[in-house]
Formats: structure tokens, C-alpha cells, sequence
């Protein structure tokens, strides 16, 4: 059911190592042309746009396409009591561990008289994406509202796919999610044109731009978060979902493979990786995904994600060769079962979240571990990090200078801008102290 790379006694290089990656063969710039229709339709004929292609992508079309607040009010006195108590656990770990993301304002004096300081703004209005494909999210309200508004950020727009089940309403499980949250701008609309919607407003419906836009979605919703970006900010263009587990002889198969199984339910592309120096440990999960794999509810779409070319089994030398590997990788989650964790997690540098030891599943992250659950795939976590009260928040530099400060280096300003070939840039400050030569 799924391949083997069997990289024992070789020495690949970085070029090569990444060569050997297993990736899913979904490329964002294959749906960016199709994006693109959809981003501009919606961006020059608005609330029209967004009917047609509801019909068209969900296959109904939304009563309310801004849900009314009686609705969302509903929905939260709906939710199953044990539902709402998950939820609201989840919420209270999620924002005490953003809580500790957020950097204190620091003052630096360089000089007497000279004062840089470091702040953090919130941006004012943001976007938040919750996909309502094979699954319905309502943990990816959680991920995505908390961080903004311990950021700070004081404005939220969130949107869902309308869901034919539900008449073309958002599923009430997310909006009952959002009424937790105490979010009231909710939109029935998904797709690269809800992202179009929220970079560039639609005005019929009071949907304002935002200046940031979060969240996961299919491969048309990166590819439309590629191309605003630049008019907005985006946190990734999230992809289907990646497990990497890195493990030894010591780790217990059947958990190796229950969490691998567990991402590969998820979606076909999902990629769901085992990094070993053990044969033996190799061959036991693969006895244990077999039978989990066929037992399991959604056992179709797990063999085909197991089965595709992003999924392996990867057998290496030793376990620093399992972290040069995935390194090269930059899984969005990586598990580390081995006899001892810690050693392993200082040779890893690239991934999105880490899962140590035996009892900290991936699903764990998914739900209530307290860490962000919407993370780079793809590779990305190479050079990006997941969703936190960071992503709204932007550092500024706020420059203090007396008289007397200037003066000190006003010299140096000079000699500078003149091997820039810049003299007013000197000028401005030689101004201030023209009343000394008089």
C-alpha cells in the first residue's frame, strides 16, 4: 500500500536529498489561471460573482450570503452540550499559549538623548478562511480567531463554503464555533473567489477589504492567496496535510501507524511519511496501517493517500540521518518517537509544529494541545512558520533623538550621505543646527 525509499548507505547531498522528498504532485501555479478568473470576477462584479459561483462550485446558492446575527445566535445555542465544552477547552488553551507569542514593547537607548523603540501593531481588519469540503472545521475557527483577537486585531470577517445539506447556509457547527467567538461578520462563500472577496471588498454586501488573510483551503484557495498577496498579507498557502514521523526501534508500530492513518483521512493528497533506521520497526507499522487503514470510516480516501506518490515508508542509516532528512523535507507536522526525543529534536530545524514522544499525537496539535493547527505544508516551514498572534502583528520602529543626539552623529550622517551621492539627506540635518553658525 505504500512505497519504501530506502536511503541506507547513501550520502545525498542537500540538492539530492531534496530530490527524494516524496511530494504530492498538486502544484498552486497549475489552479492560478483559474484563480485568477474567479479573484477578478468577484473583485469587478462582486455580490453577482459570488452567487454564480456558488451554484456553480457548492451547487446551491446561499439564502444570506452575510449571515444574519439571529443565525449565528442559533447556531451557538445549538451546539451539543459536550461539543460546546470541547470547543470552549479548546479555546482557552489556544489563547493562553498565543498569549505567550506576543512580544513585549522594548526600549533601546543607544545613546544620551537617543532612543529606539521596538512595538508591535495589530492591523485593524482580517480575513479568516474555514474551509467545508470532506470535513467540517470548527477547530479551524478556534486556530484562526484566537490569535487575531489576542493580537489585538479589532476587526474579523469570517467565511465558510455554504453547504447544500444545510440550504446553502455555513455549517452551524462553524457558525455556532464563530458565535463562541463572539465573531458577528460571518459570509457564506469559499473558493478563490471568497479570497478575492476579502482582499478587495465587496460593497453590496458591507464587506469591507482586510489586510490580512488566514486559513487552509483547497488548491484554488492558495493559489487566489498567492495572487493577492501584495494587496493584503496571507499567513501560507496551505496544502494538503503532511505527517512526518520520525521514529526508532523503541516506538510502539500501532501508534505510528494510527497517526499516520489519521492525517491520511483527511484527503487523498495527504501525505503521511514514516522516517526509520529500523527495519524491523518499518515492517510492524506496516502490518499495523493495513489493518487500520481497512477499519477505519474513511477507509477509501485513507488507502489512496497512503498509496500515492507523497506518502512512504523512509528507511536511513540513523537518526541523524532522519533529521537531515526531514529538514529537507519541512514537514507541516513532525512527530518525534524515539528513545530519546530530545536528542533528535536538536538536530531538527524545519517543521511547522513538533510532536514529542509517544503521547503527543498530531491530533493532539488538531484540537487541544494549545498550539495552531493551520500550518506551512508543502515545504514551506523551510522558510515560514504557522499560524500565531505574530501573523497580524507588525514590529515598528519608533526613533527618538534630542538635539544633542543628532549633533553627536550628525557627521557620520554627512560623510554617508555624500558617498551615496545623497547631499540632502545631509542637508535636513545640518538645517537644524544652522542658527549655530551664525
Amino acid at each position: 500500500m505504500i512505497q519504501t525509499i530506502d536511503l541506507r548507505g547513501l550520502q545525498p547531498n542537500r540538492s539530492e536529498l531534496a530530490s527524494l522528498v516524496p511530494r504530492s504532485q498538486t502544484d498552486v501555479s497549475v489552479a492560478q489561471a483559474s484563480a485568477q478568473i474567479l479573484v477578478d470576477d468577484v473583485r469587478h462584479r462582486g455580490e453577482a460573482a459570488i452567487r454564480e459561483q456558488a451554484l456553480r462550485f457548492d451547487g446551491i446558492l446561499p439564502p444570506h450570503i452575510r449571515v444574519p446575527q439571529h443565525e449565528i445566535d442559533a447556531a451557538t445555542a445549538g451546539l451539543a452540550p459536550e461539543v460546546r465544552a470541547a470547543l470552549e477547552s479548546a479555546i482557552e488553551r489556544v489563547r493562553q499559549a498565543t498569549a505567550a507569542q506576543i512580544p513585549s514593547p522594548v526600549s533601546t537607548t543607544l545613546d544620551t538623548g537617543a532612543i529606539v523603540e521596538q512595538r508591535w501593531q495589530p492591523v485593524d481588519r482580517v480575513g479568516l478562511y474555514v474551509p467545508g469540503g470532506k470535513a467540517v472545521y470548527p477547530s479551524s475557527v478556534v486556530m484562526n480567531v484566537v490569535p487575531a483577537q489576542e493580537a489585538g486585531v479589532g476587526s474579523i470577517a469570517l467565511v465558510s463554503p455554504p453547504q447544500s445539506e444545510f440550504g446553502g447556509a455555513v455549517h452551524p457547527t462553524i457558525l455556532g464555533a464563530a458565535g463562541l467567538l463572539g465573531v458577528t461578520e460571518v459570509y457564506a462563500m469559499g473558493g478563490a473567489g471568497a479570497v478575492g472577496a476579502l482582499a478587495y471588498g465587496v460593497p453590496s454586501l458591507g464587506l469591507d477589504p482586510v489586510e490580512v488573510i488566514t486559513g487552509p483551503g483547497n488548491v484554488y484557495v492558495a493559489a487566489a492567496k498567492r495572487i493577492v498577496r501584495g494587496s493584503v498579507g496571507i499567513d501560507s498557502e496551505a496544502g494538503p496535510t503532511e505527517i512526518l514521523v520520525i521514529a526508532d526501534a523503541s516506538a510502539d508500530a500501532s501508534f505510528v501507524a494510527a497517526d499516520l492513518v489519521s492525517q491520511a483521512e483527511h484527503d487523498e493528497l495527504a501525505a503521511a511519511v514514516l522516517v526509520t533506521d529500523s527495519v524491523q520497526l518499518a515492517e510492524e507499522v506496516r502490518t499495523h496501517i493495513d489493518t487500520a487503514a481497512a477499519s477505519t470510516r474513511h477507509a477509501e480516501r485513507v488507502a489512496v493517500a497512503l498509496a500515492g506518490v507523497q506518502s512512504a515508508v523512509v528507511l536511513v542509516d540513523d537518526m541523524a540521518a532522519a533529521a537531515r532528512f526531514s529538514n529537507a523535507y519541512g514537514p507541516e507536522h513532525l512527530e518525534i518517537q524515539t528513545a530519546d526525543p530530545d536528542a533528535v529534536l536538536a538536530l531538527v530545524h524545519s517543521a511547522g509544529a513538533i510532536f514529542m514522544g509517544a503521547f503527543s499525537p498530531v491530533s493532539l496539535g488538531d484540537y487541544l494541545a494549545g498550539s495552531n493547527h493551520v500550518l506551512p505544508t508543502g515545504g514551506q516551514s523551510r522558510f515560514s512558520s504557522g499560524l500565531g498572534a505574530y501573523t497580524f502583528l507588525r514590529p515598528q520602529q519608533v526613533v527618538r533623538y534630542d538635539r544633542g543626539a543628532l549633533s553627536d552623529v550628525a557627521r557620520r550622517i554627512h560623510v554617508l550621505a555624500e558617498s551615496e551621492n545623497l547631499p540632502a539627506h545631509s542637508e535636513a540635518v545640518a538645517a537644524r543646527f544652522a542658527s549655530d553658525a551664525r
